[in-house]
């Protein structure tokens, strides 16, 4: 009204560090913008995310591995609250690979053996080991563990892990690969979340251990409705406590552009994904999975969510069982936003 001074929030000025996946491309170039905020965005690979958040907190804002996090919420670490927006999932199926002259055929046949990991607290390692005890019966402590690099020696657990009982795991050593070793039979299969070299490199000593990953991942899903999450985001809480409102800020802005690119794959004037056979591949993923099959919130993720929490605690990563509660921002648990 005339004569009245007109108040204007200055923008909270922050940084995102999180890779430049096609569902946040809307936030980094303006296209979508969280209410109160402009984000700074440095886009780099995750694991130097993980290890530069967890180590030295250096981003208001970032991508962050599931399963550290919560290792760390359940230590009673502080630093940081999630939103829940899950920029990364993966069915883990088609990362587990095998040495083909060590006998193995099906998960079972992984009772004895000797099994590499790049490190025990990886989310996707926390998943794989969960398939194979749940689905195959082929628990923890069924298998001799080796940790270290995939494809460089030296790689170390990001956090202090404590083992299951009866669970043997050591280190490959500063001079070994996983990758190496498993073309050479020194180790007898590996769970990864990559490719391992030895793999794209065509060796015939190695394969992998689902080959019709697809049909198995699929079928996984149809009966457990679980689209395995690997990653959230998370914010640094004193500048959460200190400005509540981001949370939701944040996480509507983030569905708002997954949902932009979403909306868009199964246009057919042009393809916006450089794929000849695009809209088959979003036809068949959406009669399998559901128009949102990459979903955000706690809704359609709760099952999800849960199962992880348990599966973490049973192996010992997180000292307590978890719950959604104290993982997420409480405005985004109970929101009224509707995706």
């Amino acid at each position: 009204m005339e004569g009245e001074e007109v108040t204007i929030m200055n923008k909270l000025n922050l940084s995102v560090a999180i890779p430049p996946y096609d569902r946040v491309q809307a936030l980094m170039n303006g296209t979508v913008v969280p209410e109160g905020i402009n984000l700074n965005f440095l886009p780099m690979e995750v694991e130097e995310v993980f290890w530069r958040q967890m180590r030295h907190g250096e981003f208001d804002i970032s991508e962050s591995s599931f399963s550290s996090f919560t290792v760390l919420r359940s230590k009673g670490d502080e630093r940081f609250i999630a939103i829940p927006v899950f920029p990364s999932k993966f069915f883990r199926h088609s990362c587990i690979y095998i040495n083909t002259n060590k006998g193995i055929k099906k998960p079972e046949d992984l009772k004895g053996k000797i099994v590499g990991l790049p490190e025990w607290q990886l989310t996707a390692m926390v998943w794989q080991r969960g398939i194979l005890s749940e689905e195959y019966g082929v628990q923890p402590r069924d298998v001799s563990w080796r940790n270290g690099g995939l494809e460089t020696p030296g790689r170390v657990e990001k956090v202090k892990v404590t083992l299951p009982e009866g669970v043997h795991l050591e280190p490959i050593g500063d001079d070994k690969t996983l990758s190496n070793m498993l073309d050479t039979g020194e180790i007898d299969a590996i769970l990864t979340n990559r490719i391992p070299s030895c793999f794209i490199n065509g060796s015939p000593n190695v394969a992998r251990l689902f080959p019709n990953f697809r049909e198995v991942e699929e079928e996984y899903f149809k009966r457990t409705g679980i689209f395995p999450i690997m990653h959230t985001v998370i914010i640094k809480r004193e500048l959460y406590e200190a400005n509540r409102w981001i949370a939701m800020s944040l996480y509507k802005a983030f569905c708002k552009a997954k949902d932009a690119v979403t909306n868009r794959l199964d246009v057919a004037s042009a393809l916006y994904i450089t794929l000849p056979w695009m809209l088959d591949e979003v036809e068949r993923t959406r009669a399998a999975m559901g128009h949102d099959f990459w979903s955000y919130g706690i809704g359609p993720n709760r099952k999800t969510l849960e199962t992880f929490f348990r599966i973490h605690h049973e192996q010992a990563l997180s000292s307590k069982l978890m719950t959604i509660e104290d993982i997420f921002a409480p405005e985004t648990i109970d929101s009224m936003y509707v995706i």
